[in-house]
């Protein structure tokens, strides 16, 4: 067995790893970082930027928000059913990881909302090519992980931790084991774990939150990602502590390049009994429409529109754009909704009526129908009595050209908590109790969202990675003083 020695030992390098490897070697600790994978960055390098309140970047685009009204609207979405002193130290400390990483030479290209009512709060980082989208982060993932190892620390890949070393009640090192098969017993006066949860695991995801991977529930399949770093702090006292799903609504749309952005227009609704179950305008925030489908009849849901709204988004563009998925799309709308139809997509159906339409998916003809007359009643008179939809969203299911559904279900970017943190990121036992020398930062200790992730404060799950992992390594620098 190889024996080493350092100060701090860092489990996985997503960005929670990184950003505690790189804090624990400016403070002049000797530093190892193990990674199960060959490279660096995790889910972050699918992700776009990091939260940021009150930073110079948002005060020079007038979007600026202070930390009293961004924790105070944090803490009322969530129901103050989340660790205030956590989020405080987290808010207070994102302005400084901004320009912390600026520093480091990460660029960013502003700061922006992911919808209307959401805060402007999502630092998006400057991709190395083309429009800002998924995968911009990846950039700072490579600065992050070259800043590491230019600082000293030591890097080892396809290197998993299987174990934590604890003697007399204290966390003082790790067992590893490298790609050639030698273990690794690496002694460290703490240790952080960052191993992002367990989205990828279908055994876990059933046992601890009663869902069916890839069946009702879907997540980004993150390779690796499946709850090694949170079994390993149960086993060492570890209070097993508000896990769940960072939820995300999602089109089962295939892989044709328009249709994802079609369906997620706010037109008609339905789940399989064929109602309506919310008003369609909010499923532009992924959350509430996650979390409406998941409380729906097998977990499903199904979004309607028919061939004249496809052309006329075809011809003037999508209402409703976003950030993440490219607007340009919709001039690929017929040819895609006809590659489906040919491909026979097992998500996506057309009918020339309404009735046909609802045999297709297994809905209650008649039901369906009816239905559809009602909401095109509330179309044509400009108010939906149901819910309130907002009535620019309003639009009739005439037939013409006919009809289109895509199956929706909940997505999710993947898990969230496991452990229980303090504001310094230390593991807390069943007594609410540090237990000395461990830390947890990112999606492992992330449990500042209650029941739903915040899209009105965009950013947060990279922002609260990359900043409890400095926050980890700074308590690190207080318990080894």
């Amino acid at each position: 067995m190889k024996k080493i020695e350092v100060e701090v030992a860092v489990v996985a390098g997503g960005p929670a790893g990184l950003a505690a490897a790189i804090t624990a070697c400016e403070n002049d600790r000797k530093t190892i970082l193990f990674e199960k994978s060959n490279t660096t960055g995790g889910a972050a390098n699918m992700g776009m930027g990091v939260l940021g309140i009150d930073t110079p970047i948002q005060r020079s685009n007038f979007n600026d928000i202070d930390f009293q009204t961004a924790f105070r609207k944090h803490m009322e979405y969530t129901h103050y059913r989340v660790n205030g002193p956590l989020v405080s130290a987290y808010f207070r400390k994102s302005a400084d990881t901004v320009e912390w990483l600026q520093d480091m030479g990460v660029e960013f290209a502003g700061s922006f909302r992911y919808s209307k009512d959401s805060e402007a709060t999502w630092h998006i980082v400057k991709p190395e090519s083309g429009p800002i989208g998924p995968r911009a982060a990846s950039g700072m993932i490579k600065i992050m992980t070259n800043h590491a190892v230019e600082l000293g620390c030591e890097i080892c890949y396809e290197t998993p931790v299987y174990d934590l070393i604890v003697e007399d009640g204290k966390v003082c090192g790790v067992l590893a084991r490298d790609k050639n098969g030698e273990e690794i017993e690496c002694r460290a006066k703490a240790v952080v774990v960052a191993t992002g949860g367990f989205g990828s695991s279908a055994e876990m995801i059933k046992d601890e939150l009663g869902l069916n991977l890839g069946v009702d529930q879907f997540t980004f399949m993150v390779p690796g990602v499946v709850g090694d770093g949170l079994k390993m702090m149960w086993k060492a006292g570890a209070q097993k502590y508000g896990m769940n799903m960072e939820v995300a609504g999602g089109i089962r749309s295939g892989n044709y390049s328009s249709t994802e952005m079609v369906f997620s227009q706010a037109d008609l609704l339905v789940n399989r009994d064929g109602i309506r179950f919310m008003p369609e305008s909010d499923m532009l925030n992924s959350t509430f429409f996650g979390n409406a489908i998941g409380d729906q009849p097998g977990r499903v849901a199904y979004s309607i529109i028919d061939g004249s709204i496809a052309k006329r988004y075809q011809k003037s563009g999508y209402p409703h754009i976003s950030i993440v998925h490219g607007s340009e799309s919709h001039v690929n709308i017929m040819a895609d909704l006809q590659a489906a139809e040919e491909d026979k997509c097992p998500t996506i159906w057309h009918a020339d009526t309404i009735e046909e339409l609802a045999e297709k998916i297994g809905i209650d003809p008649d039901v369906l129908a009816e239905t559809v007359d009602e909401y095109n009643d509330a179309c044509d008179c400009g108010y939906d009595s149901l819910f309130g939809k907002d009535h620019q969203d309003l639009r009739p299911l005439t037939g013409r050209g006919g009809y289109y559904a895509a199956e929706c279900r909940p997505g999710a970017y993947g898990t969230i908590g496991g452990v229980k943190v303090n504001a310094k990121c230390q593991v807390l036992d069943k007594d609410c109790r540090p237990i000395p020398g461990l830390y947890s930062a990112g999606t492992d200790a992330n449990t500042i969202y209650g029941d739903s992730y915040n899209f009105k404060l965009p950013g947060n799950s990279m922002g609260f990675a990359v900043n409890t992992g400095r926050l980890a390594g700074d308590g690190i620098e207080d318990y080894l003083d």
